[in-house]
């Protein structure tokens, strides 16, 4: 496996060197840009991919879900992951460019709300959870923790995981809501960043998916109430829809797509492709 993953990291180094001669929709190559969430995933699903077609050319990028739809928007991608639907303004300027943006839905994602090990707090209500990430709670103390400020961490705006926790627990899904981050949150440029923060701050709280849990870290179990019981970010529990904080992981492309493309994607929701999800930490999209 070791073997295989040099020869990935090598071809999306070579890619950025000759990118001045590849470009996206060249039959040699496969642009895919996106979802930070996604990279290892994508990486993972390029390894196995390459074993079977060893000639292929596949460059992958990260930067977040909005990075991904800018460039297929603007033509420099093939593949768009997204950690989030597109949306209506991300469409209308498609519409523009004469994109036609196409939804794959690829895996599904489980996001952990994570703190360190040594912080006492287990679990949190949804409630709690929005309180905390909008500053309406800024000790530990409130929620049965120690006396201690709360540090929020948060992934940066152009993140579909930011656009989601947003929307999903700050909002609580309603399109009303103009509830945002607090102003002291540390908006961090990565999953592996927040995760890496974690690690070494024991009053630090962040989310990222589930395929960037680690044993040093707690991932906090979730209730939807006060009445409610609280549910871990496990496998069966996003298939199930007992985890609150589920969501569904995408690749967009322009139109149908192409043989290159298609055999990728074909590929990637094949028994193997959703294997390596299971693998990667992920959930497939079907049992």
């Amino acid at each position: 496996m070791k073997k295989w993953t040099l020869v990935v990291l090598t071809a999306v180094w070579l890619s950025g060197l000759v990118s001045t001669q590849v470009f996206a929709g060249d039959p040699r190559s496969i642009q895919i840009k996106g979802s930070d969430t996604m990279v290892n995933l994508v990486q993972a699903w390029v390894e196995g991919f390459m074993q079977k077609n060893p000639n292929a050319f596949i460059s992958v990028t990260g930067g977040g879900s909005g990075t991904g739809f800018a460039a297929l928007i603007g033509g420099t991608c093939d593949i768009a992951a997204a950690s989030r639907n597109i949306t209506p303004k991300e469409v209308e300027l498609a519409a523009k460019k004469g994109v036609q943006p196409k939804q794959f839905r690829v895996a599904l994602d489980g996001l952990a709300v994570v703190v360190n090990r040594l912080n006492p707090v287990s679990r949190l209500t949804l409630g709690q959870l929005a309180a905390i990430f909008s500053g309406k709670i800024t000790n530990w103390k409130e929620v049965g923790g120690n006396d201690a400020k709360i540090v929020v961490l948060s992934r940066e705006v152009n993140s579909g995981t930011h656009v989601y926790f947003k929307e999903h627990v700050l909002r609580k899904q309603d399109p009303k809501s103009k509830e945002e981050f607090s102003p002291e949150a540390l908006l961090l440029s990565s999953s592996q960043a927040i995760a890496d923060e974690i690690l070494q701050n024991p009053n630090a709280i962040g989310y990222f998916g589930m395929g960037y849990i680690r044993k040093d870290h707690q991932a906090l179990s979730i209730a939807k109430d006060g009445t409610s019981s609280a549910i871990s970010p496990t496998v069966d529990h996003v298939l199930d829809g007992e985890y609150p904080i589920s969501r569904p992981l995408f690749m967009f492309v322009n139109g149908e797509p192409g043989d290159d493309v298609k055999r990728f994607l074909d590929f990637v929701l094949s028994p193997e492709g959703q294997n390596i999800v299971s693998q990667m930490d992920f959930v497939p999209i079907k049992k």
